[in-house]
């Protein structure tokens, strides 16, 4: 690290579960974050600020005024912007140090496999089952932790799921694909449900905080925990997961430990 760079992370460095070695795990780390909406947005920026030295980030979005509300990495010059250019000019403010990769598509299930294959921690942000399933399916295959977070109305939640960890669940313990299209699963988006704009800044700085646990190797991540936020109250609950010996996902696929 040069002098300003040691200058710039230095309230991270004189933590003595981070110092130089972490900050250095940081600045080599590659992560990547899918949807930069509501909890893309303070994700990907607490990240960016943090020292991650490279995101990539995915969305096929554009920028709307009823985004502004909560989407924080988009302003009102950005209205009708593609989601992932507005944020990368908002994380390249925050830092030049970060490279920033902006794919404004869908990427398809083999581009997937191949972009989670060359990152350290995959960040899903995203607000649908299909997508959900399918980045939990592409980082089991490549063994790359997953941090997945969800919010609406005034309840959120948080999980990591860690595959190079054997005995981890995987997303698809804890929702199964049966599960999309019933009981209106699929309706339950802000759109239709609204939501309380920090409910999805909590959530977000949550996954940002575990994405930096993990490149750091500092404390104990969420793996195989689950936490349930619940803002009219201020409240969490946790709850233990544990793999589902008959999940079609991760017990389908073998896990090589490391």
């Amino acid at each position: 690290m040069n002098d300003e760079q040691l200058l710039r992370y230095s309230r991270q460095i004189m933590l003595p579960q981070v110092d130089v070695a972490g900050q250095q795990a940081l600045l080599a780390a590659r992560v990547l974050v899918v949807g930069v909406g509501g909890l893309g947005s303070p994700a990907a920026m607490y990240l960016a600020a943090a020292g991650v030295g490279q995101l990539t980030l995915i969305d096929d979005d554009t920028v709307e005024l009823s985004n502004l509300q909560r989407q924080l990495a988009h302003t009102q010059d950005d209205i009708g912007k593609s989601k992932v250019d507005s944020a990368a000019a908002t994380l390249r403010g925050l830092n030049r140090d970060v490279k920033v990769i902006a794919l404004n598509r869908r990427v398809g299930a083999e581009e997937l496999k191949a972009l989670i294959s060359g990152v350290d921690v995959v960040v899903d942000a995203t607000d649908n089952f299909t997508t959900r399933f399918a980045i939990n399916r592409a980082c089991l295959a490549a063994q790359v932790p997953l941090v997945s977070g969800a919010a609406i109305r005034l309840e959120g939640q948080i999980a990591v799921f860690d595959s190079r960890q054997p005995s981890s669940p995987c997303y698809e313990c804890l929702y199964k694909p049966s599960d999309a299209g019933t009981s209106g699963a699929d309706d339950l988006n802000c759109a239709d449900n609204g939501v309380l704009a920090p409910v999805v800044g909590v959530i977000g700085s949550m996954q940002a905080l575990e994405t930096l646990k993990l490149l750091t190797n500092v404390g104990e991540s969420l793996a195989g925990r689950l936490l349930l936020f619940d803002a009219a109250s201020l409240s969490w609950r946790e709850m233990k997961l544990l793999r589902d010996p008959q999940c079609g996902a991760c017990c389908a696929i073998e896990v090589t430990p490391t």
